[in-house]
């Protein structure tokens, strides 16, 4: 049996998501710390031995099996629900292709351990010299879904959104409904979203890159038209769930009054435009104003509302 507790009288559970990494995940449990309580092991349906080489590690790992490919989300939802019927205390997840130097668990879980915030989370980005290593097409998917997971999650002080080491407490991935996580590439990004609503407060902790031989199964495409769907629906969740059914902040109430505004006079504007240009004819400057006014106003409106998220993003 494994002690409880080991780590600053903490008890540590390690999640690690698995898909065909049979050469990585021996090495990978290997090096987790021997503080770590207890580590579950997800094979989300791999086609290789994963799982046989899984079975051949040491006591504290718990294997479970997906009888189909779910994705890394669906994979930790599994290890989050198995996590969870145990004490409470610190998850962790580090994905079994070797990428995560457990060697930097610590400085996720010391933030939590020491009241500074809920939800932990790496960073690549503050280390040049391994960044320097990381594919470009990372790169370039990272740095286009920064911006926008900044704005529709609603936390504003975090980089590297993508970034799959963290670490949560138990008692706020309780609040949590896993269920409806995304079970796909969107999992870290739909993480931030849902502890938004709580406020939850997440600290960026800057761990480097670490790229060995693995390939990754994310595609540019995926991330250029996927992802700002998925980005545009759970900004309406958080919207929903945060700004009205829980406290009706002022949030609402500026993009409710502003948003059908700045569409008005967009798309009367365009409207205005094609008139005016099919049948030759200029646009009164009252028809003018009546395309530029609203959208001035909901623009400022909307711009409020971004500010306002700014200044209480969760710290």
């Amino acid at each position: 049996m494994s002690v409880e507790k080991m780590y600053h009288d903490t008890r540590i559970h390690v999640v690690v998501p698995a898909y065909n990494v049979a050469d990585q995940i021996i090495e990978v449990l290997r090096g987790i710390p021997t503080f770590v309580d207890a580590v579950t092991v997800v094979d989300d349906c791999s086609t290789d031995e994963t799982s046989v080489r899984v079975r051949a590690a040491d006591h504290r790992v718990t294997l479970i099996q997906h009888e189909t490919n779910q994705g890394v989300g669906g994979a930790m939802v599994t290890g989050f629900k198995d996590a969870l019927s145990h004490p409470d205390g610190i998850i962790v997840k580090i994905d079994g292709d070797g990428q995560m130097d457990p060697a930097y668990l610590p400085h996720l879980l010391d933030p939590i351990i020491n009241n500074q915030c809920e939800y932990a989370k790496g960073n690549r980005f503050l280390f040049y010299r391994e960044l320097e290593v990381m594919p470009k097409h990372r790169l370039l998917g990272n740095f286009m879904l920064t911006f926008l997971t900044k704005l529709v999650s609603g936390y504003w002080n975090v980089f590297d959104p993508q970034n799959g080491y963290v670490a949560i407490s138990s008692k706020a991935l309780r609040l949590i409904d896993l269920n409806r996580l995304s079970k796909r590439y969107f999992f870290e990004n739909d993480m931030l979203i849902n502890l938004n609503i709580f406020n939850f407060r997440v600290k960026d902790i800057a761990i480097p890159a670490r790229y060995g031989n693995e390939k990754s199964s994310m595609n540019i495409g995926t991330v250029l038209f996927s992802f700002p769907y998925y980005l545009f629906r759970r900004y309406w969740y958080r919207f929903y769930r945060k700004h009205v059914l829980r406290d009706f902040s002022p949030v609402a109430l500026f993009i409710i009054t502003g948003l059908p505004l700045f569409l008005w006079g967009v798309l009367f504007g365009v409207y205005t435009w094609y008139v005016s240009y099919t049948q030759q004819v200029y646009a009164s400057t009252g028809t003018v104003m009546l395309s530029v006014l609203p959208f001035l106003v909901g623009f400022e409106l909307i711009l409020q509302a971004i500010v306002l998220e700014i200044n209480n993003t969760p710290r």
